[in-house]
């Protein structure tokens, strides 16, 4: 018999030559039939280009598989890595070479199985190993916050190590990033600038709800001899629905959980000239004493508006200084009129409730003032200032693309099995 493999067309999936052993495997066929008996040891009939021995492949250069003589063809090839994981790729009408369509992950162990068949139809087959170097430059991921319990409103953040600038890379990193959440809330990654990204829902993240973070771009290559690196997940849960509504026009400040109103509390905001930010805010910590100045916020000391001020129960909002606070000094027009130099002001005992009640990650939400409007980014969380077609346009992956769905995948670095 001859086993020479012959070639049928079949897809398979990815790009390197070597010329590894082969795991014999006998052939014999019991009945006379050329499919009867196991399938022959191809080994002298299939190679891949890769390094022999202890060498390493390089991951930047594509894997091929291809028939030696021309009377057997390649029927199929199978490349997995060590989690299982399958590398797409590409087997020729002819049958005689199979590449990857895919790149290979660096530091990576592969099995390669080839099936072939000779002229007559006998089956043959070949298993080889080989694995891939490691890089020097890793992309690594800090996912913020930190593990714990937070609002409804508590954006995911991803820092990386390096700047990611091109279009096609970003889309690599965003596929790599996971988050999940329980119950499910659709949601996108937006890219604040080169190195960081926010992730929210369409609407806030469900109430008592679990989040979780991953990256599955250990060894993925992002961009021009840059791979990502291990990433430690992160896992966040919410509380209750916890939203604070500070009407400047009516002095008011309205809260509620999980939409019901726990409580109406008299307030002052920012006066003309120190107008508190219009929209929403997100809590960003809570300190039980600040000692505020007016040098901090750029009014000059000595000057008719300067201040030099303890205060407690203190609820940060914005990083440029804006708080909701207790303000025993303002209780005469809490409720009435807006005398503060930005900050929400409240007596003390309702201050200290407010304090009591919120956590970090908490929606407070200002409306009718005369203040400019919260930005997006850099002075805490403004993110869902942004309405959500245009957050889905800071998306590598789903700007563009009809809302509800982001684009088909039609291969993957590291295909999930």
């Amino acid at each position: 018999m001859n086993h020479t493999p012959r070639f049928r067309t079949v897809l398979g999936c990815t790009l390197l030559v070597l010329s590894l052993g082969a795991v014999a495997t006998g052939c014999g066929a019991s009945d006379g039939h050329p499919l009867s008996g196991k399938p022959y040891d191809a080994a002298d009939q299939v190679s891949l280009n890769a390094p022999k021995g202890d060498t390493k492949a390089n991951p930047d250069k594509p894997l091929e598989v291809v028939a030696k003589g021309g009377d057997g063809r390649i029927t199929d090839v199978t490349v997995t890595d060590a989690v299982g994981h399958h590398l797409a790729g590409e087997l020729a009408a002819d049958g005689g070479r199979w590449h990857s369509t895919a790149p290979l992950a660096a530091g990576a162990r592969y099995t390669v199985k080839v099936s072939t068949e000779d002229e007559d139809g006998a089956p043959g087959s070949r298993t080889l190993t080989f694995e891939t170097s490691s890089v020097q430059r890793n992309l690594s991921v800090k996912f913020g916050p930190q593990a714990g319990k937070y609002g409804v409103g508590q954006p995911i953040t991803a820092e990386l190590s390096s700047p990611v600038k091109d279009r096609d890379a970003r889309a690599v990193v965003e596929r790599g990033l996971k988050v999940r959440s329980s119950p499910a809330a659709e949601g996108s990654w937006h890219w604040v600038d080169d190195k960081t990204l926010h992730f929210r829902p369409k609407e806030y993240w469900p109430a008592n709800a679990t989040v979780n973070v991953s990256s599955t771009l250990d060894g993925i290559k992002v961009g021009n001899k840059l791979y990502g690196g291990p990433v430690k997940p992160l896992k966040i849960t919410t509380g209750d629905r916890l939203e604070a509504i500070a009407d400047a026009g009516s002095h008011h400040m309205t809260v509620m959980r999980n939409g019901e109103v726990i409580n109406t509390i008299p307030v002052t905001t920012g006066k003309p000239g120190f107008s508190t930010r219009n929209g929403i805010k997100v809590v960003l910590e809570k300190q039980q004493f600040v000692r505020m100045r007016g040098t901090s916020v750029g009014i000059a000391a000595g000057s008719s508006e300067s201040y030099d001020l303890p205060v407690y129960y203190a609820t940060r909002v914005t990083w440029s200084g804006e708080y909701v606070h207790a303000a025993p000094w303002s209780v005469g027009s809490q409720g009435s009129a807006n005398v503060s130099h930005g900050c929400v002001g409240m007596s003390t005992d309702n201050a200290e409730w407010f304090f009591d009640t919120v956590r970090q990650g908490d929606i407070v939400k200002v409306v009718n003032s005369g203040g400019e409007d919260m930005d997006p980014f850099g002075n805490g969380f403004g993110d869902w200032n942004l309405d959500w077609d245009k957050w889905r346009q800071g998306s590598a992956l789903v700007a563009g693309t009809k809302d509800g769905g982001g684009p088909v995948e039609a291969a993957r670095l590291r295909p999930q099995v």
